[in-house]
């Protein structure tokens, strides 16, 4: 995905400023659109030890994407444009993620057989680099025999930033959804095992972002982001299989299952055998459609007619 951005951004900024015309520098029709609130809404994917193609795991990344997992989010945020080519955005989010190695035919996933699902709960701060807008603001009045001129609004966007998210895996036990995190199932907090893990990460969203006008102050658009987490923890497996004995001596017999559902080839999953991959942290996908209204003051919405009928492209 960093990969990408770098591309789209290297590409992209010359043609940036092959377009600058018509008076660019000196025009303020961006400051228009300077304070916006949007929502936003869409699908949720995991990237991460569970689930997966029908292959071995590829570190987590956008090709292993489990479709059949997908699950539904949304959110509201805030966006605060500073620069013509810049602005900020903070972001409230609550999405779903899960997945299943039962979706998968690759056959050491199927076998182990594990699956969780978990909330996101996500407060992100964003930086976006506009890389192309078209902004051209609707005429007042139309005059009689001429039609009124329609607003214009088009971006194109990149962006970054750091977020704070809270998580909380479960899988099914005896068809109840049960929390993952106080069974300990690689040992967390037990003699020889893993680190307890908490329920809040951080993560680095990295994405693409496009929208247009509908109305004066309305614009719907579509957004991709990739967020890259801090912990390796949100489908609760990381590392290596636990000594059941302890774990059901100390914790009960629910862990044991949790720890170690497999449905064929047993001795594939016995203690000391790898049941994550931890030298690669989780990850999440969200694509949404979102629809934003400007709320810029009235003050800059009551600029002179010529100015809000002016066109900034670039």
């Amino acid at each position: 995905m960093k990969n990408i951005l770098l591309y789209l951004l290297l590409f992209f900024t010359p043609l940036v400023y092959s377009q600058n015309s018509g008076g660019f520098g000196n025009s303020k029709n961006w400051s228009l659109n300077k304070h916006e609130i949007y929502f936003s809404i869409g699908t949720s994917q995991f990237l991460g030890d569970l689930g997966g193609l029908d292959k071995e795991g590829t570190q987590k990344s956008l090709v292993d994407l489990d479709f059949s997992s997908t699950r539904i989010g949304g959110g509201i945020g805030y966006r605060y444009r500073f620069h013509r080519r810049w602005a900020t955005s903070t972001q409230l989010y609550f999405g779903m993620v899960s997945g299943a190695d039962a979706n998968t035919d690759e056959v050491i996933r199927r076998s182990r057989n594990l699956s969780f699902r978990s909330p996101i709960l996500e407060l992100s701060q964003r930086i976006e680099f506009i890389i192309y807008s078209k902004e051209q603001g609707g005429a007042r009045y139309s005059r009689l025999g001429t039609k009124g001129r329609s607003t214009t609004a088009d971006f194109f966007y990149v962006f970054s930033g750091i977020s704070g998210f809270y998580f909380n895996p479960q899988t099914k036990i005896n068809g109840s959804w049960t929390n993952l995190r106080p069974l300990k199932t690689e040992g967390q907090g037990l003699p020889g095992g893993q680190e307890e893990y908490g329920k809040f990460s951080m993560a680095i969203p990295m994405g693409v972002g496009f929208k247009f006008a509908i109305g004066k102050y309305w614009r719907l658009g579509l957004e991709i982001s990739y967020n890259k987490t801090f912990t390796d923890y949100i489908d609760d497996v990381s590392t290596d299989y636990y000594d059941p004995a302890i774990l059901a001596k100390s914790v009960g017999k629910d862990a044991v299952y949790a720890a170690n559902p497999s449905i064929e080839n047993h001795t594939w999953f016995t203690e000391g055998q790898q049941r994550g991959n931890p030298d690669d942290n989780d990850g999440y996908l969200f694509t949404n459609i979102t629809v934003t209204r400007n709320i810029t003051n009235s003050k800059s919405k009551g600029m002179s007619r010529s100015r809000w009928n002016g066109r900034t492209k670039f």
